[in-house]
């Protein structure tokens, strides 16, 4: 049997899971390029091989042509997609077994929280935007602030905000949520507060004076651009890269998170604040309560509660006051 043969009969299989187009093209480069370095070491073209010439030996030549030229990042994730590829192999009885656990791969990085830095950030933030800090061609702070807000006070990745229709805002007044779709077509509901409440009508009220003409139903993006058009990742990604700037908070955000610093600030101070591993993970859309306890880890607070549980502090406060 062809390779290419199995590679389409896997993403055939993978059709019901109803990975996002951005999931499949991400897994269909991640097997051509490692096809193409197999092509290199095999001495054939890459259409021609054959699945009984995908060996360990082959397999670990083409990993390490792929690794010259690749970050770790992205070998980490190719070696996932074959394996999950030659698995399915082996499932439809084309193979014997998965050659792959002969390869080596890169040590998966530690995903530690990247927050905004200083205690105050979060807040002149908002201020800044809401008082119409970003200097755009077109100011709109009523929806930069909305932006702002979804990633600070709801924790939503940048795909999430750019899915969100009118009809995500749910519920009486008082009682409203969000209805998100995330990662793996997962779906959760994120409570919201008055005040959020304002913040989407302030900005509503503000679409309709800027765009009288259009007629916005439950089906409508909620964000839009400046044309009244669905706004795109990088009108998104650039808006709030604008909003750190004017704020002259530019050098409060970790390097590479960008708008992703919204959410994890959000969840750090969930964690800050006493709130459970559990709550996080629901709150946050994961798929596995490891990823929610890095938060919690990254604080240190449970560890400074057991550390300050010592009842020998008891008699170092003691102590102190009768020096004093």
């Amino acid at each position: 049997m062809r390779l290419v043969d199995a590679e389409e009969a896997f993403f055939e299989a993978r059709r019901p899971r109803k990975d996002s187009p951005h999931t499949t093209a991400a897994y269909r480069r991640d097997v051509a390029g490692v096809r193409a370095r197999l092509a290199e070491v095999v001495g054939r073209a890459g259409e021609e091989l054959s699945l009984s010439e995908v060996t360990a030996e082959a397999l670990r030549r083409a990993f390490g042509l792929f690794a010259d030229t690749h970050a770790k990042s992205s070998v980490l994730r190719a070696w996932s997609t074959w394996n999950q590829l030659l698995t399915f192999c082996v499932a439809e009885g084309w193979i014997p077994g998965n050659p792959m656990g002969a390869v080596a791969r890169p040590r998966p990085p530690a995903h530690a929280p990247k927050p905004l830095r200083g205690e105050d950030t979060p807040e002149r933030l908002l201020e800044s935007v809401a008082s119409g800090g970003r200097r755009a061609r077109d100011p709109w702070p009523e929806r930069d602030l909305l932006v702002l807000a979804l990633g600070l006070l709801c924790g939503l990745r940048s795909s999430e905000m750019l899915a969100l229709t009118v009809g995500c805002v749910v519920g009486r007044p008082g009682e409203k949520r969000l209805h998100v779709r995330g990662k793996g077509s997962r779906e959760r509901s994120v409570p919201i507060e008055p005040a959020m409440e304002r913040v989407i009508e302030a900005y509503l009220g503000s679409r309709r004076r800027r765009f009288p003409g259009d007629r916005v139903g439950r089906d409508s993006p909620l964000l839009v651009d400046r044309s009244g058009a669905a706004m795109g990742r990088g009108a998104l990604q650039y808006l709030v890269q604008s909003c750190y700037r004017w704020a002259g908070l530019h050098d409060r955000v970790p390097s590479g998170a960008n708008l992703h610093a919204l959410r994890h600030t959000f969840a750090t101070r969930l964690a800050e604040d006493g709130a459970h591993a559990a709550e996080i993970m629901r709150l946050l859309g994961h798929a596995s309560l490891a990823s929610s306890q890095h938060y919690i880890e990254s604080t240190s607070r449970e560890r400074r509660l057991a550390a300050a549980s010592n009842r020998t502090y008891r008699k170092l406060g003691e102590v102190a006051l009768g020096e004093g």
